[in-house]
């Protein structure tokens, strides 16, 4: 089967990350199928780029560091991507995630053997500096917890098995270019910059996908593997109230956009079935006698009240 050509694509910003964007780099260049070209897209911050080309460049022919020429923030680097990609496909890493096997790539490109395949997404695993938060829930230790989302992780309620989904998660996801770029790519001043934790721009790419071609299919498959690599700082309570909070932001945004019932569609059956279970459960493992299971029902009510404050919020903002 002929594969398509590809180009793999790392977003970076800071030097904070340098071991885990060297890890990225090289997994990339060890894939059993390798990319036409590793695209590492700098955003603005002149000592990285330096380093990245430096340490980068040396390793392969086909190893590009650009700068971010749009708008500062993670939208703007990928849509530097897009402008300068030469593969059929993009597939879009994150700077402190890896593939868990050589046959990450290979078996992204396969999905896309379909032409109704627009776009083919995979897991991400958390690694932990520690261990994983007590406040965090998971019904089974070494498995998706339903908040893991907050961490940029797969978490319990997407599919176990390869299906289509609204949207894919941003550390381990592919699109075709053409369809992608035709679209005007990914919307800014919805997605990260830097360190502030907002989010959503690929979800809101992936619902445009859809809504432009109604036909086009939108690809999870759970055995594609990154391992992402979860910074201490994102291991605290305030960070899941920050982090969901501006989920809810982020949302408003989104719906502002493209509607509110495509934006928040997933959301729903998200809040009404997955996470009353998760409350449940911890709180029946802490009437039991585990009492520190009580940290993940709660954890869940401030997560749910802080995306409810931040939609709010985002709501108020666009009606003015």
């Amino acid at each position: 089967m002929s594969l398509p050509t590809s180009s793999v694509v790392i977003c970076a910003y800071t030097l904070a990350r340098w071991t885990e964007l060297r890890a990225a780099v090289l997994a990339v260049l060890d894939q059993d199928v390798p990319a036409e070209e590793l695209i590492i897209v700098i955003d603005h911050n002149a000592q990285l780029a330096e380093r990245a080309r430096t340490e980068f460049l040396p390793l392969h022919r086909t190893v590009n560091v650009v700068d971010n020429n749009h708008p500062r923030g993670l939208s703007g680097a990928r849509n530097t991507s897009l402008d300068l990609a030469s593969g059929e496909i993009v597939v879009f890493l994150d700077d402190d995630a890896s593939p868990r096997t050589t046959e990450w790539l290979g078996a992204i490109l396969s999905h896309y053997s379909d032409d109704a395949v627009y776009a083919v997404g995979g897991s991400a695993y958390p690694v932990w500096p520690d261990k994983r938060p007590a406040f965090l829930p998971a019904e089974v230790v070494g498995e998706p917890g339903e908040l893991d989302w907050v961490v940029g992780c797969t978490y319990r309620g997407q599919p176990t098995e390869t299906a289509q989904v609204r949207n894919l998660m941003g550390a381990n996801m592919s699109f075709r270019r053409e369809p992608v770029v035709a679209l005007g790519g990914f919307v800014s001043g919805i997605g990260r910059i830097g360190r502030v934790p907002l989010g959503c721009e690929e979800t809101e790419l992936c619902i445009r996908l859809r809504q432009t071609h109604p036909d086009a299919q939108i690809v999870f498959d759970p055995s594609i593997v990154v391992d992402h690599t979860v910074s201490a700082d994102r291991t605290r309570p305030r960070y899941l109230i920050t982090r969901s909070y501006a989920e809810g932001v982020s949302k408003a945004a989104i719906a502002r956009l493209i509607g509110a019932e495509d934006a928040l569609s997933s959301e729903r059956a998200y809040t009404a079935k997955i996470l009353p279970r998760a409350v449940g459960r911890e709180t029946s493992a802490a009437a039991r006698g585990n009492p520190v299971r009580a940290w993940g029902a709660m954890a869940v009510v401030a997560s749910v009240g802080a995306a409810g404050i931040g939609y709010a919020r985002g709501k108020l903002s666009t009606s003015r």
